[in-house]
């Protein structure tokens, strides 16, 4: 898939006009309809105005087709990360309308979360089955005085996957390293939920998460690994390396 001619498709092309006669001449061509400006996502020529004008170190910064793919699946992430984060704080929630009642765990969520038990029901999460529900019941039923305690530790939870999905959608590197790390730390409780009950929903979760911190680690460059953050800067394009990029594509010159 052409990532690029993709994103020119939704959010259209993307021309500048540097003040440099040299960068300048290899960027444009003369047509029919007058001067066309080289798209410097795409490579396409289009005739008009350009977008913007200026210096070479003032032209606009240019996502190439792999890093408009890595933002797809980022942003992925981070919905994912969204909707994992509202669940688990909506059973925070009801952590602590527990806190003076009797009641299971499992009676107390599908009374106070009336939303929650049918969308866990289309995903496959068998909540009166979960070992970490039963876990925490234990816990409520041995210690009640814990009780604030879990529903915070939960809440805090919640809100950590909240940070996350709004960093990583803002594209935030702070994002992606507290992502890998945070994934990375709750990857044995997967595991442990696993060895007791296994479905495809938590199988396919555990993978999904391994192959997210793998695909951080290795794409994004965190911590040192595939270059480190020299690399990450080096294949940032914007001023003269936007341009320079623009130029070297492929495209057909429009008929003059």
């Amino acid at each position: 898939m052409d990532w690029s001619s993709r994103a020119c498709a939704r959010n259209g092309h993307l021309t500048y006009a540097p003040s440099h006669d040299e960068y300048a001449s290899k960027l444009s061509a003369a047509t029919h309809a007058g001067t066309a400006w080289k798209c410097l996502r795409c490579g396409a020529f289009i005739p008009g105005e350009p977008h913007g004008r200026g210096a070479i170190e003032d032209a606009p910064a240019v996502l190439h087709s792999r890093q408009i793919r890595d933002r797809v699946i980022i942003r992925t992430l981070a919905v994912e990360r969204g909707v994992r984060g509202l669940i688990v704080l909506l059973i925070g929630i009801a952590l602590m309308h527990l806190k003076n009642s009797q009641e299971s765990l499992e009676v107390q969520l599908q009374k106070s979360l009336p939303l929650l038990k049918p969308f866990a029901d289309q995903i496959g999460w068998d909540i009166n089955n979960s070992r970490v529900i039963h876990i925490l019941d234990l816990f409520v039923n041995a210690a009640p005085h814990t009780l604030w305690i879990i529903a915070i530790a939960l809440s805090g939870y919640g809100a950590l996957q909240l940070t996350e999905c709004v960093g990583l959608w803002k594209q935030k590197r702070w994002a992606e390293y507290l992502t890998v790390v945070a994934t990375s730390a709750f990857i044995p409780i997967e595991v442990y939920e696993l060895l007791h009950t296994v479905t495809f929903l938590k199988a396919g979760a555990l993978v999904i998460n391994i192959a997210a911190v793998i695909w951080l680690l290795w794409s994004k460059h965190l911590f040192g690994i595939n270059g480190g953050a020299q690399a990450a800067v080096d294949e940032e394009l914007i001023g003269r390396a936007a341009l320079e990029y623009a130029i070297a594509l492929h495209s057909a010159t429009p008929t003059p």
